[in-house]
């Protein structure tokens, strides 16, 4: 079949953002990213929705390959897949596949399969949901264990909803009762898996009507009202022995009121071939949360923020838990900070904002609404007051000298050094590029409605409402001793002329 130009730039991007697939290690993760999510009302992936600032397939990627080392990777991508794939980048080990057509979950999986070759991989296989963005290395970590010490051929991650019944899409567990229909003990099978039933599939059972399950022989039975109300249900993580799942993957058919291939049929298919299925559930129910709307959405990203909060508040002062934004590496810097036995004396108003690769420091106080992203770099004893913009790109550095203030409102973008003791007074907007650089010397006092661009200004020099760009200001001292300041200097106009008089 000829492809069309979309799909052949989609194969395009296909190929350029997948790695090599390591043969030599025995685990690998499949991510399904493919989904768009028509409820969550957007013309962004669903997967690219940013949970504390990175987008959810990315955190259940981190996650993984963060708990599993030597781990390989395939993302099943399909709506808006070039968006996702330049998101995510090219990763070490990973290998992106195109779903061209959602037809579920198990699909999904089968086309994730076609990207390796089974002869070559043996091992571990997990898939996880790609909106899962609150599911961490620690969870990841629980799970491989307990699959590997069950013994068994595939595991269930399952979570325990706590709302009403009514509302729960989730797949249900189904486990082995105490007694089959006939009122037969089952022994040692029960709390057996069994399978899991989609909700959808669940509404069609008439009323009246049992829901009859077999599982080695014997036959249990489940009324619809029981089904709705059973609270286990399927967070969509999985892990399987390579070899059984190669096996079984292939029967799997879409014969339900979807139409769709679903996973969730693999655990009938194990349970038909005496293959055992185990089920575990974390310890933080949060971690499994998905999302299929934007309110969900904004509830993972409170649980977020309350994680970020409880790592940080004995060791930092966050004026206000319930509005700030601290990146995860920043995070992990203070804690290791921390971890010198220093007190930090870090302070961070209601709605500072600290983004990736900004580097903070000893007795910082940063005010309301601070925000300050990228390469930023703090001395210490350093005070940034209400509404300051401190930024940069990332291959720019604005470095920050030790005991400086900046007041309020203040933009400083760019490649810029601010020497210490210096004191940036309100209504200064200051810029470096990589060609000009902004550099302040020590004890430098700006204040005024004053705008500078790629200067070098020395030591101890007072500017007061001016413009420089592209200057050199040099110490000269009067006669007195002291030194000369720079007050309301501004350069030339240009285009005077297309200026007239009203």
């Amino acid at each position: 079949m000829e492809l069309n130009v979309e799909e052949r730039q989609v194969y395009q991007t296909l190929e350029n953002f997948s790695s090599e697939f390591n043969y030599d290690y025995n685990e690998f993760a499949i991510i399904l990213a493919a989904g768009h999510g028509k409820r969550i009302k957007s013309h962004r992936s669903k997967m690219l929705h940013k949970i504390w600032e990175v987008p959810t397939v990315e955190r259940v990627y981190n996650a993984s390959v963060k708990a599993i080392n030597n781990l390989n990777t395939v993302i099943v991508v399909g709506i808006k897949a070039e968006d996702v794939m330049t998101v995510i980048g090219k990763k070490k080990n990973n290998v992106f596949a195109y779903q061209e057509e959602q037809n579920g979950t198990g699909h999904a999986v089968q086309v994730a399969l076609e990207k390796i070759d089974s002869s070559r991989f043996k091992g571990i296989i997990y898939v996880l949901p790609g909106d899962m963005g609150l599911i961490d290395k620690e969870t990841m970590e629980m799970f491989r264990h307990e699959f590997i010490d069950s013994g068994s051929d595939m595991m269930v991650l399952t979570g325990i909803y706590e709302g009403n019944p009514e509302l729960n899409a989730y797949g249900r567990i189904i486990r082995v009762k105490e007694k089959d229909i006939e009122g037969n003990n089952s022994g040692k099978e029960k709390g057996n898996v069994i399978e899991i039933i989609e909700h959808k599939d669940i509404l069609r059972i008439k009323d009246n009507e049992p829901y009859i399950v077999e599982f080695k022989g014997k036959q249990y039975s489940y009324s619809k009202q029981e089904l709705i109300n059973n609270n286990e249900f399927n967070s969509g993580v999985y892990a399987f022995k390579s070899e059984k799942l190669y096996e079984l993957i292939t029967l799997l058919r879409n014969d339900n009121a979807q139409k769709e291939i679903y996973i969730t049929d693999l655990i009938s298919l194990f349970n038909q071939n005496d293959y055992q299925v185990k089920a575990v559930s974390p310890k933080c129910q949060h971690v499994l949360m998905g999302f299929n709307n934007k309110s969900v959405l904004m509830e993972m990203e409170k649980v977020a923020r309350s994680l970020a909060y409880e790592k940080l508040k004995d060791l930092i002062e966050i004026h206000d838990p319930d509005d700030f934004f601290i990146h995860e590496t920043v995070i992990e810097d203070i804690i290791e900070m921390d971890k010198q036995g220093i007190p930090l004396d870090i302070q961070i108003g209601k709605g500072v904002y600290i983004g990736k690769g900004v580097k903070l420091n000893y007795n910082l106080d940063l005010k309301k609404n601070v925000f300050v992203n990228c390469n930023v770099k703090f001395g210490k004893d350093v005070t940034i007051w209400e509404n300051v913009h401190l930024s940069c790109f990332t291959n720019q550095n604005l470095i920050i000298g030790d005991g400086v203030e900046i007041l309020w409102g203040d933009i400083i973008k760019g490649n810029i050094t601010i020497g210490n003791g210096s004191r940036i007074e309100s209504s200064v907007n200051m810029t470096g590029s990589d060609e000009h650089p902004l550099i302040i010397g020590n004890d430098v006092l700006i204040k005024g409605t004053s705008y500078i661009f790629g200067s070098i200004i020395e030591d101890g020099i007072f500017i007061e409402h001016s413009v420089l760009i592209k200057k050199k200001v040099e110490r000269l001292f009067r006669k007195d001793g002291s030194l000369l300041p720079v007050k309301f200097y501004l350069p030339m106009p240009e285009g005077i002329d297309t200026i007239t008089s009203l």
